[in-house]
């Protein structure tokens, strides 16, 4: 059995114009004085990393690494969330991700996915030069206004988009494999990767590429009403990141899963700070300790309604608290009576 490894924390909602949030060192020494031992890095923050020097520096990623680990912290991975999403937009959607490109490719879907691939080349190259074995991600949409559709999907579009998907994302696939770096989807409502099953569907059709992994949050389970826990033991093989999101699930005879066009504190499902939510966090650290996860455990911070501020430093703790250290010994060791072949065929009766 194998230790995870934590609390680590992302930054990507924690970056700021004001200090000690507005550049790498100063919010890294805030995260290690709140009792994190590693931060995940968003990618497209000018604030914490330039991604294309990463990708082809060696010596700006060894710097970087300095800078951080000054801190008392490492690198635990880089997120790609932004990027990714962009590598599949419907152009029904293509205004609102806009303002996640840079403005020289604003209006041009074609040229908007040019630059979403090129940026996660960048990112494969820039783990490797940082030495990290995972890398977060979206996978992008294709077909979600298609997911509870009305009239019904024309035949064969299921089949048709994850091909498309799945040819888009295979240069990348393939950089990170070269990189020796595993790419995690994180499973998201808003995503063609929204659950188990579009997982699957991806996945086959990239003809089961060994790179295409997960990032496991919980969070999204719950508002989907998903068996998060099940969850684990169909995919623990695939899973080499966890997001540590708390989320409650509170359906009203006005309101459910889709929440009425409401604001996030409105609405039955909701995103809350560590302990302050529905989700059952001590079977989900036992479930991973049971296989094998030795990943990291990154608090992601997203409440409705706590400071981020607090949630950090109640999430560090928490992380702390349901971290398992694996045991080596079996509880009955006491009682064994060593290995002897010819004991044993006498208690077989053989």
């Amino acid at each position: 059995m194998k230790n995870l490894k934590g609390p680590g924390i992302f930054l990507a909602q924690f970056m700021g114009d004001q200090p000690p949030f507005d550049n790498l060192k100063t919010i890294c020494k805030w995260v290690a004085s709140l009792g994190y031992v590693g931060v995940q890095i968003p990618a497209w923050d000018s604030r914490c990393i330039d991604l294309k020097q990463a990708a082809e520096s060696k010596d700006y990623c060894d710097e970087f690494k300095g800078t951080v680990e000054s801190c008392g912290l490492q690198v635990t991975e880089l997120s790609t969330h932004l990027q990714g999403q962009l590598v599949a937009v419907h152009p029904a959607f293509g205004d609102m991700f806009d303002g996640f490109a840079p403005k020289a490719v604003r209006g041009n879907n074609k040229e908007r996915t040019a630059w979403a691939v090129d940026q996660m080349k960048y990112a494969a190259k820039a783990s490797k030069n940082l030495g990290l074995n995972a890398c977060a991600t979206f996978s992008g949409a294709l077909m979600w206004h298609t997911v509870y559709p009305w009239p019904q999907r024309p035949a064969g579009l299921v089949d048709d988009g994850f091909k498309e998907l799945a040819k888009r994302w295979l240069p990348i696939l393939n950089s990170f494999d070269k990189a020796g770096v595993d790419l995690c989807y994180e499973i998201h409502p808003g995503e063609d990767l929204h659950d188990g099953i579009t997982f699957e569907m991806f996945w086959e059709a990239t003809g089961k590429h060994t790179r295409c992994n997960l990032l496991y949050d919980p969070s999204h389970f719950v508002l989907q009403q998903l068996d998060y826990l099940q969850y684990i033991d169909f995919y623990h093989t695939f899973i080499k990141m966890f997001h540590v999101k708390d989320a409650e699930f509170n359906p009203t005879g006005k309101s459910g899963v889709y929440g009425g066009y409401q604001s996030w504190i409105n609405r039955p499902g909701r995103f809350r700070s560590l302990g302050d939510g529905q989700v059952d966090f001590k079977t989900i650290f036992s479930k991973l300790a049971q296989y094998d996860y030795d990943g990291w455990a990154v608090l992601e911070w997203e409440c409705a309604m706590k400071h981020p501020e607090q949630g950090a430093a109640e999430g560090s703790k928490f992380i702390k608290d349901h971290m398992i250290r694996v045991t080596e010994k079996a509880f009955d060791d006491f009682a064994a009576t060593g290995k002897d072949t010819k004991f044993n065929k006498k208690v077989l009766g053989i």
